[in-house]
């Protein structure tokens, strides 16, 4: 037997547009929006002060890279959930989770990068909690709750 579960019905115009709904998604879209401003933000900076070595070396410019290309994601999947997207919904819960304990890890890492980026990377990590709380509340997790069809 090949039996398919249903699948979830699409969110209504109702649900998407409930004042607390749009309330949720205007805070995930900012504060993803921050975590990408603040990423280009030091990429930026990496670039204004790459012949410092005291400044930025190869982690720096590893871990600043994989941080905007995240923060960029982060973004994408925010709008997409303010448009009802499922898939979306289930990849920013994730990409925000492993965002913030790869973030952990950074900061709580000894030598291996130099402390403004380890504060910077403690601000991107407040906002991705933001995101994370808001993501897994309840508005939206009962918003995005799967109703199959039949």
């Amino acid at each position: 037997m090949n039996a398919r579960s249903p699948r979830p019905t699409a969110l209504s115009e109702e649900e998407l547009r409930h004042p607390r709904s749009q309330a949720a998604f205007r805070r995930t879209k900012w504060l993803a929006g921050s975590y990408l401003g603040i990423s280009v933000l030091t990429l930026v900076a990496i670039v204004a002060l790459r012949n410092d070595t005291a400044m930025v070396n190869d982690a720096v410019w590893v871990r600043g890279t994989i941080v905007v290309a995240s923060a960029l994601l982060t973004y994408a999947f925010a709008v997409r959930v303010a448009r009802g997207s499922r898939g979306a919904y289930r990849r920013l819960r994730i990409v925000s989770a492993v965002m913030i304990v790869a973030i952990a890890a950074i900061i709580a890492l000894p030598g291996t990068f130099p402390i403004w980026l380890k504060a910077e990377q403690g601000v991107c990590g407040l906002a991705l909690i933001g995101v994370a709380v808001l993501v897994n509340g309840k508005q939206l997790r009962s918003l995005f709750a799967a109703r199959r069809l039949g």
